[in-house]
């Protein structure tokens, strides 16, 4: 049975195996030590029976007033592990925190072409809010959608009304 539990330093040695894939985005170490010392909640870790990272979701609280929301760094599931919902599970722990925090909304960057991935946060409930141009480095650099999911304290779903005009990553709050 697949367990969920926070992140730990110990764990930064251990997910190579989720890391690897070209669509993961990976970091310094202190980048992911800044997440756990200031979101501890917001940075959990699927683990199988037998001790092996299987996925994990790192993020954070942003924003003020109504722009107050749960933002998704990071979630990835290694290739062994894919297609079990491990992703889904990941993602409702997150929106829970958020909940939590009183957040108006939960969002996410995505790469435009990773239509997998966009078609499970569509199924999840999220549309595409914005397209950020050139948001992802590269050769050339891709242009990432800007995913929302409204929470509760988001009665009238303003923070998912689309805009209807692309921004450069410089726009973006």
């Amino acid at each position: 049975m697949t367990t969920l539990r926070p992140f730990t330093c110990d764990d930064m040695y251990r997910f190579n195996n989720v890391n690897l894939d070209p669509l993961t985005e990976t970091y310094g170490l202190s980048f992911y030590m800044q997440y756990l010392a200031h979101w501890p909640e917001y940075f959990q870790v699927a683990e199988s029976p037998s001790g092996e990272i299987m996925g994990y979701i790192m993020g954070k609280a942003e924003g003020v007033g109504d722009n107050w929301h749960g933002h998704v760094t990071a979630l990835t599931v290694s290739p062994d592990y894919r297609r079990l919902g491990l992703a889904a599970n990941l993602m409702n722990y997150l929106e829970e925190v958020s909940e939590k925090k009183r957040a108006y909304f939960v969002d996410l960057f995505v790469r435009v072409s990773n239509q997998v991935a966009i078609k499970m946060y569509t199924n999840l409930g999220y549309i595409v809010y914005r397209t950020v141009l050139e948001y992802y480095s590269g050769d050339p650099d891709e242009d990432a959608y800007d995913m929302r999911k409204a929470l509760s304290r988001d009665v009238n779903q303003k923070s998912v009304i689309p805009l209807d005009h692309p921004v450069r990553p410089e726009e973006v709050d």
